[in-house]
């Protein structure tokens, strides 16, 4: 799920040209909100392959599609509170880059999992599962999630369903704090 106008156009045409299918969700509020530069001509992003957003090193941060925005807000928020976010954009979910979330998690030994959907059936309970697999040596704190809420919603009440910057910096701070 793209997060960026670039990324839009690399994973589609990456999409088109994969031999086997693919879903391509495109979340409309980035269409909305998000500006950028695109790249001419043939522009191809790896399904699969993720993307470090923000550098970090105190705490890893995971979210994809529209929610890679909020979490590149947190981080700089997080910043101003001297915690050091390493923000990760999956791009896409199915296949996902373990490999980078998990060398993530081995520098950082934190981890914060972001993403709309609702919290029981979301995809990240599967990067959590995966990251106590192979990798809970490294962490020093809980793993945590900010995510939708378990209820059905009706749009006008989106704003509050969805995570927002209090939600994210509540847990941002926990896991860093944590004892």
């Amino acid at each position: 799920m793209p997060a960026t106008p670039a990324d839009t156009k690399g994973l589609l045409l990456a999409s088109i040209r994969h031999g086997d299918p693919v879903m391509f969700l495109e979340p409309k509020a980035i269409y909305r909100t998000v500006k950028g530069e695109v790249p001419d001509g043939d522009y191809v992003v790896p399904i699969g392959k993720a993307r470090i957003a923000v550098e970090g090193t105190d705490l890893t941060l995971v979210a994809w599609g529209a929610m890679t925005h909020l979490a590149e807000k947190c981080a700089a928020a997080a910043k101003e509170k001297d915690i050091s976010v390493e923000v990760i954009d999956l791009r896409t979910i199915v296949p996902w880059d373990r490999e980078c979330v998990l060398d993530s998690v081995r520098k950082t030994g934190r981890l914060v999992v972001l993403h709309e959907a609702p919290r029981t059936g979301g995809f990240g309970g599967e990067i959590v599962a995966t990251v106590a697999e192979r990798a809970i040596d490294s962490l020093r704190a809980p793993i945590l999630r900010v995510t939708g809420f378990d209820t059905p919603f009706p749009y006008t009440l989106e704003h509050v369903y969805m995570p927002d910057q209090k939600r994210v910096m509540a847990a941002l701070e926990r896991a860093f704090h944590y004892a």
